[in-house]
């Protein structure tokens, strides 16, 4: 198997093209008309709820489902028409499909045995994978002898071992405990990066996502609703749905006043330029946990509040030690619950009915139009 390595997206056409991608199944619309890119050896992760559509846009790639309408494009050619096993795509699920009567090397080069590729190359590349996944002592071992993470190693390496042009991975570390996912997170990330081919992941898991993903596309019944690196989008959230689902949010009710302005609590307080809410409407002010200051008022008045910082009121309901970090819950004034988390040598236990003033930074928060609170309540509900 050929190990090139390729850490970069390219920036010619993209690997997959689909356009408006639409699944129906009677009266209910699975993917709705979805259009995006993936770029040749890029790591993109499909992020979702259950029935978000994430799974169902992947079996439509993998050809596994035909689509209603739309087009999925392979290097400019249309899939529509050709059966899954002629895709040059490889799949991986949570649950290992091994066969049981198999060990682990005949397993590997079972997808080259159906491609009748000669015994010599074969087994070279059966080689060259187990070596890669670290499973060299495990060859001669059926599926019952080994653990879980060894199980789906032996699932990656068969979906890797004819090189595939894609690879698909629907939850495959589901039904891992944390510990043992997290390491195999860190494997697959290193195999992408020596190996250079593209991932297509589908998880529910927001710090999966974060841990493995270049890119992350965001599903909500349906659509995609966000689209980019985890940073940008946690740090930039572009609506309320995705700073409520990717990571903890604070929201504060605010009426935006001017482009840099808003009212809340009955003061002026400064919002990023970066927003399109108009003048005079109401709006939901995104402040994240680790972004919200805490300080009593003895530090309040040490400390003077910066240009750059807005500043409001509130009364600590409870702290929460939690080792690495203090949680604090706090209600402002006008009964809005908030939520600090801040470096736990970094602020002293602050005492439940203290009164307490709550700073942060403007470029650390994002507005939204006030309607989007609905679709964040119907969302936990």
């Amino acid at each position: 198997m050929s190990l090139q390595t390729n850490n970069g997206t390219s920036s010619h056409s993209p690997l997959v093209c689909l356009q408006s991608l639409n699944k129906e199944y009677g009266n209910f619309t699975a993917v709705d008309h979805i259009n995006l890119n993936i770029q040749k050896g890029e790591f993109l992760t499909f992020l979702g709820s259950s029935g978000s559509g994430k799974s169902t846009t992947l079996s439509m790639i993998a050809g596994f489902e035909t689509p209603t309408s739309g087009e999925i494009l392979l290097n400019e050619h249309s899939l529509i028409q050709i059966p899954s096993h002629k895709r040059g795509i490889g799949m991986v699920f949570q649950h290992y499909s091994l066969f049981p009567h198999m060990n682990v090397r005949d397993n590997i080069g079972f997808p080259l045995d159906i491609r009748k590729i000669p015994k010599a190359e074969r087994d070279k590349k059966v080689d060259d994978i187990l070596k890669l996944v670290q499973l060299e002592t495990f060859a001669d071992r059926r599926p019952s002898m080994l653990s879980g993470g060894q199980k789906q190693r032996v699932a990656i390496a068969r979906a890797l071992v004819y090189e595939p042009d894609i690879l698909l991975m629907d939850e495959p570390l589901g039904a891992l405990d944390k510990k043992l996912r997290e390491d195999l997170q860190d494997e697959l990330r290193l195999l992408h990066k020596r190996l250079g081919i593209t991932i297509i992941y589908v998880t529910h898991d927001q710090d999966e996502a974060m841990r493995l993903s270049e890119r992350i596309a965001i599903f909500k019944e349906g659509k995609i609703v966000g689209l980019g690196t985890g940073k940008d989008l946690y740090r930039k959230p572009p609506n309320a749905f995705v700073a409520s689902f990717l990571g903890s949010s604070n929201f504060l009710k605010v009426k935006v006043s001017g482009p840099n302005s808003a009212t809340f609590e009955g003061q002026t307080i400064q919002l990023d330029s970066e927003h399109d809410v108009p003048f005079n409407q109401q709006a939901l002010l995104m402040i994240r946990p680790e972004n919200l200051q805490v300080l009593s008022e003895d530090q309040a008045t040490q400390s003077p509040i910066q240009t750059d910082e807005n500043e409001a009121f509130g009364t600590v309901n409870e702290s929460v030690f939690l080792g690495e970090s203090l949680t604090c819950s706090i209600t402002t004034a006008d009964g809005s619950l908030v939520t600090s988390k801040s470096i736990a040598t970094d602020l002293p236990e602050i005492e439940p009915g203290a009164k307490v003033r709550l700073r942060w930074k403007v470029q650390h928060s994002s507005v939204y139009s006030k309607w989007e609170r609905s679709d964040i309540e119907k969302d936990a509900s």
